[in-house]
């Protein structure tokens, strides 16, 4: 009977895993990437190095950032940055996340390999 507990405890685990993903980021697992809200494909941009944004001004109007709000809180491979405007946004593993504004239903990764392979599609 304990091994039928231990299995069922594993798999329930193994299940919730992805759901889990970002315990307090509005981030999960879809397909191969990591997604935001309407599951939208999130992003990250080469150059940025030292877990700061190198997307500001123009670039962020075409590649948003994944804002964090007020009272979020950090966990796991995610962390929440300063941009240089002030305001915060979500990075996985250290890479800011973005979304892009030619991606136009979920599941769109119309901008993986964008500006000669500088844009990612964002991995669990």
């Amino acid at each position: 009977m304990k091994i039928k507990n231990l299995i069922a405890a594993l798999c329930v685990t193994a299940l919730t895993a992805g759901s889990a993903l970002a315990a307090g980021a509005p981030v999960k697992a879809m397909d191969g990437a990591l997604v935001g809200a309407k599951d939208m494909t999130l992003y990250t941009f080469d150059k940025d190095a030292g877990g700061k944004s190198a997307c500001n001004g123009p670039c962020a109007a075409n590649w948003p950032p994944l804002m964090a709000a007020a009272g979020d809180t950090a966990s796991g491979d995610y962390s929440i940055i300063t941009r240089d405007d002030g305001t915060m946004q979500w990075a996985a593993k250290g890479k800011p996340l973005y979304y892009w504004t030619k991606d136009a239903k979920p599941g769109d990764k119309t901008g993986d390999g964008f500006l000669n392979g500088l844009w990612h599609v964002a991995k669990p």
